[in-house]
């Protein structure tokens, strides 16, 4: 309903044609029927047709597709076979991870309350949430999840955490008051919104929108007007894809042209250029990008990071900026308490201890304890032991005051029976106070928490040393400087004060005891500092994007160490698109920000150039989450919406997650340079060994379905096993910037590729030139092309020689090496080798083309042995 909070009771009633008894039970159905279930409809359908689709959406694939059919056609059936099993077979890896990651994100859902409470025909009843519809009156309790948009009727002391929504992580206030002027979303009193959570308090409130209509709803339709951005890796796949299948039939249609004006048949030459176009294109090149991205995806799944689209890990790996929420990502996302402030000191808590200049105070301090004991003798919050462990429940405020005297031995159950309640006087937003009233035998005590300048403004004396001493105002004014001294360092701070009473007395809230100050706040994680200072090094901009304050957000920056200019939401709405665009690299703290401004600096580091990751977890996240080239949802407290549109989930909420995440995506695509070289190396040789020979007049020195063999055993076993290389200092590098997969590598394919044609073009003409059987040759160019390439991979391992490295430091290589040579003995020994055309080699053969085998290896080697002891030189 469009500004519904600023229509008074009777107007709300008669617009959503309600009563205060709430809706019948026909009229209840009737409505269900209307407006339909009060459920989100899914903005990513998991569809299984479309993943594997996807699977196949490659140029290569279409290629060797292509050429598949041309096989079948011309009654080459094996070749045909081999062909389509290898591109099955790497789409179905992709398809069996991405069905899996689907699956993981599916069981993460659990965001939608059942059961809700509400008035038909002014009795209760308890009904699914996704059957309440606009008129519906609902009853609220503390804990509760809202689950539809509301206007309050009336409440009782209702706080409401809107941190899904709006990013504000702390609890709002809320009252049944009708506003007078429009008001922004976050501070729209007197309503409650679809995605928000019940702290404390009760409510009767009205359903005014539900479904896709709530505020939430709304946000969550607007993701279908976005287009995924594709990863890093994915943009140059494309490119790389084409131009590499471009160049592949550019040659072969050079080739075949040539041929046919030297008045070769055309059949003949035709066939030569299918089977060029199957050697050179690397068609392990998917199957193996696929596998690393799989493995990778394994790797952080046991680092608490689910990788929900798999070239999303090599895209962290890329990032240049990541933009994170404050609250539960670089914090703990538990208020607690950090000084307190007694007998006229400052003390500081740490761990299980308060310490005063260093030294612990015990609860023996008369006023240390009293200070302890009013905190959670005027508290609303629970504690319950559950399996031996304590559980806290209520306002993140009070159950801080309550974690915190347990920690330090005081029992609030304990005390509460010593000194059972009397009467409350509850927080009023224009007291800015509360108090309890409680027995302690003969007597009364009254205890009371409340703002600072609240509590000292009532207060008549002081607990100092355990003695009750006039409060002067010169005191009062000392106890302000200390106050502002913590909340300098963003802490939110209450003071505490008692009075004792005769049963006779009358009770007032007056001439109160001043205890002192307790500073709590929502700390960072322990090791978020040491995190951000690695990923800052690793050349990639760190920026906190909040709900809260300046302070706030400045102060728990300036702990973690992020340092900068810091900007909040208001000015952010004076500024164009382009302004920000000019400024946003500036800056590095966005405080009271809103779910347009978090999307509209996305697109605006974008348009600098940056490759950005973002973190998120509720609906006002959402937006920029699948604008982001990487979104990055919570697994404890993200939203379903927030889930599903994003690349990555962090399990456990950490941002020191998602730097291992981007630890994992560098040392992936480190990997995949690697055996994108080793490929590209080995197979470019091919086409032009054929080539050249056809041209030439000779005969084809491998067949179509050896140079398969070929590409299979060597393309994938041994390239899979590069992905397992544990990477070089790969946090102490700057983001890559590269425009192509080829930077940086193509000098090294091109002279890989020349030397592994020269020695296979030397074997074939001292075969041809000794006049043995053409099958016997083939024989003796396809090994010592399987030698050279096995042997040349452990040289596509680093720029550093072996010797550095270490040839045993990737175990999983040298295992591959010996299953891809034990797979051609195989079929060289045993009778599928007749099948391929091919012939048993002799000692004496192998004593042959060994040398020639080994010689990329060598040469390589020596080459970078030569150049480092030029540079020591």
């Amino acid at each position: 309903m469009e500004e519904g909070y600023l229509k008074d009771l009777n107007e709300i009633y008669k617009q959503v044609d309600s009563t205060d008894k709430g809706l019948t039970k026909p009229e209840a159905e009737k409505r269900l029927q209307t407006f339909g279930k009060n459920e989100l409809e899914e903005v990513k359908k998991f569809q299984i047709l479309k993943i594997l689709y996807e699977q196949f959406n490659s140029f290569l694939i279409y290629i060797l597709l292509i050429s598949s059919i041309i096989m079948f056609y011309f009654g080459n059936n094996l070749d045909a076979i081999v062909i389509f099993v290898i591109v099955l077979l790497n789409s179905g890896i992709g398809f069996f991870q991405q069905y899996k990651a689907e699956t993981a994100i599916k069981n993460l859902k659990k965001f939608i309350i059942p059961k809700s409470r509400v008035l038909r025909a002014g009795k209760l009843n308890i009904i699914p949430s996704s059957e309440l519809v606009p008129g519906d009156l609902v009853l609220f309790e503390p804990g509760d999840k809202i689950t539809a948009d509301c206007r309050i009727i009336s409440c009782e002391d209702l706080q409401t955490i809107e941190a899904v929504l709006t990013g504000e992580s702390e609890p709002v206030s809320k009252s049944e008051e009708t506003l007078n002027k429009k008001t922004p979303l976050a501070m729209q009193t007197n309503m409650l919104f679809a995605g928000t959570q019940i702290v404390r308090g009760t409510a009767k409130a009205l359903v005014v929108e539900t479904g896709m209509k709530t505020e939430f709803g709304k946000i969550a339709k607007k993701l279908q007007e976005i287009e995924t951005q594709k990863t890093p890796m994915q943009k140059k796949l494309d490119i790389f894809s084409k131009q590499l299948g471009f160049i592949i039939l550019l040659l072969v249609a050079i080739i075949f042209i040539i041929g046919i004006l030297k008045d070769n048949p055309v059949f003949e030459m035709f066939m030569v250029a299918v089977t060029l176009a199957i050697g050179a294109i690397p068609e392990g090149l998917p199957a193996v990008l696929a596998l690393s991205f799989s493995i990778s995806s394994m790797i952080l799944s046991k680092q608490n990071v689910i990788i929900r689209r798999l070239p999303a890990v090599e895209a962290l790996g890329s990032v240049t900026v990541i933009c994170s929420d404050k609250t539960g990502t670089m914090t703990e996302e538990e208020m607690s308490v950090q000084e307190l402030l007694f007998d006229g000191e400052l003390c500081k808590k740490e761990g299980k201890k308060i310490l005063s200049n260093g030294k612990e105070v015990s609860l023996k301090d008369k006023s240390l304890y009293q200070l302890l004991k009013s905190s959670v003798l005027c508290n609303n919050a629970r504690l319950e032991i559950e399996d031996k462990k304590p559980v806290f429940f209520g306002d993140p405020t009070e159950v801080a005051f309550v974690r915190n005297a347990y920690e330090l031995g005081i029992n609030k159950e304990e005390l509460t029976k010593a000194e059972p309640t009397v009467k409350k006087f509850e927080f009023e937003s224009d007291r800015m106070m509360m108090s309890k009233l409680r027995s302690s035998g003969r007597n009364l005590v009254m205890y009371s928490k409340g703002s600072p300048e609240k509590i000292l403004s009532i207060s008549t004396q002081e607990l100092i040393d355990g003695q009750i001493k006039p409060l002067t105002k010169e005191r009062k004014k000392q106890l302000m400087l200390s106050l502002t001294k913590m909340e300098t360092n963003a802490l939110r701070v209450l003071a505490f004060a008692y009075k004792n009473f005769n049963k006779k007395e009358k009770i007032t809230e007056e001439g109160l005891i001043f205890l002192g100050f307790i500073g709590m706040m929502d700390p960072p994680r322990k090791e978020i500092k040491t995190t951000i200072v690695q990923t800052i090094n690793a050349g990639i901009s760190v920026k906190m994007i909040t709900g809260d304050s300046e302070v706030t957000a400045r102060a728990v920056a300036n702990k973690i160490g992020i340092l900068g200019k810091m900007i909040n939401g208001s000015k952010l709405d004076e500024m164009s698109d382009s302004e920000l665009v000019n400024i946003v690299g500036e800056i590095s703290i966005f405080a009271r920000t809103t779910p347009n401004q978090k999307l509209r600096i996305t697109k605006a580091l974008q348009a600098k150039g940056e490759i950005v990751a973002i973190t998120g977890d509720g609906i006002n996240d959402v937006l920029a989450l699948k604008s982001a080239d990487i979104g990055i949802a919570m697994g404890k407290r993200g939203t379903d919406v927030a889930r599903d549109v994003s690349d990555i989930v962090l399990i456990d909420d950490n941002f020191v997650s998602l730097i291992e995440g981007v630890k994992q995506g560098r040392r992936s695509y480190d990997n995949i340079k690697k055996f994108t070289k080793y490929m590209l190396a080995v197979n470019f040789s091919t086409i032009f060994l054929v080539g050249i020979l056809s041209l030439l007049g000779f005969p084809l020195p491998i067949t179509p379905l050896q140079i398969l063999w070929m590409n299979l055993i060597t393309d994938s076993i041994p390239a899979i096993s590069l992905v397992m290389e544990k990477g070089e200092e790969i946090m102490k590098t700057k983001p890559r910037r590269e425009t192509s997969l080829l930077s940086g590598i193509w000098k090294f394919i091109v002279l890989g590729g020349l030397t592994n044609f020269i020695v296979c073009l030397i074997i074939y003409f001292l075969g041809i030139s000794k006049g043995l059987p053409l099958n016997e040759t083939r024989t003796m160019v396809l090994t010592t092309g399987i030698l050279f390439e096995l042997f040349f991979v452990y040289t596509c391992r680093s720029d550093k020689s072996l010797t550095k490295i270490g040839i045993f430091s990737n175990k999983w290589l040298n295992y591959s090496i010996f299953i891809a040579l034990g797979l051609h003995l195989i079929l060289l020994y045993s009778f599928v080798g007749v099948y391929f055309d091919l012939v048993k080699l002799t000692l004496r053969d192998w004593l042959f083309v060994l040398p020639f085998g080994f010689s990329g290896l060598f040469i390589f080697e020596f080459v970078k042995f030569f150049r480092r002891e030029n540079v020591n030189h």
